[in-house]
């Protein structure tokens, strides 16, 4: 799988069209037309799978969980609420009706890659999104400056 990066900005239009941006659309090791879209486990926005991203993303779930324990169930029900959507020949992709309440009347989208995926944000949710994250630095270090530290510490044993 690709790993896509950058943001871009866009419009989406009163049916719920936008067209992928080439900066992304590059990014892209598929020639299928066909996407995959979800609401965000942790965000209120949406996320953009290629058709074979999200398979492998599907394998990965069902060798991680459970299917005879109800909470896996539960989590690999939730996971794979999706919608398959194709690009059009002008490099459009429509949003579902049912996924589409989540962006409401939106008319500027920003297309946030997570490096396996793209969010798709409501431009104000966006903007919000991002004012919240006060102290990055912190965060980061919390996270991943003790991992750090512990392979650091376990190296020199």
């Amino acid at each position: 799988m690709a790993l896509i990066l950058g943001t871009e900005y866009c419009k989406m239009d009163s049916s719920g069209r936008f067209k992928l941006p080439n900066a992304l659309k590059k990014q892209l090791e598929t020639t299928d037309c066909r996407f995959v879209v979800r609401h965000g486990f942790t965000n209120e926005c949406l996320e953009l799978w290629t058709y074979d991203s999200f398979q492998n993303e599907v394998a990965r779930l069902r060798k991680e969980l459970n299917p005879y324990r109800i909470q896996d169930q539960q989590i690999l029900r939730q996971l794979t609420r999706a919608n398959i959507i194709e690009m059009d020949n002008s490099d459009r992709l429509m949003i579902p009706p049912e996924r589409k309440s989540l962006l409401g009347d939106a008319k500027e989208l920003v297309l946030q890659s997570t490096g396996e995926c793209i969010e798709i944000w409501e431009r104000n949710a966006y903007d919000k999104m991002n004012n919240e994250i006060i102290d990055l630095a912190s965060i980061v270090d919390n996270r991943l400056g003790a991992k750090h530290e512990l392979s650091s510490t376990s190296d020199a044993e």
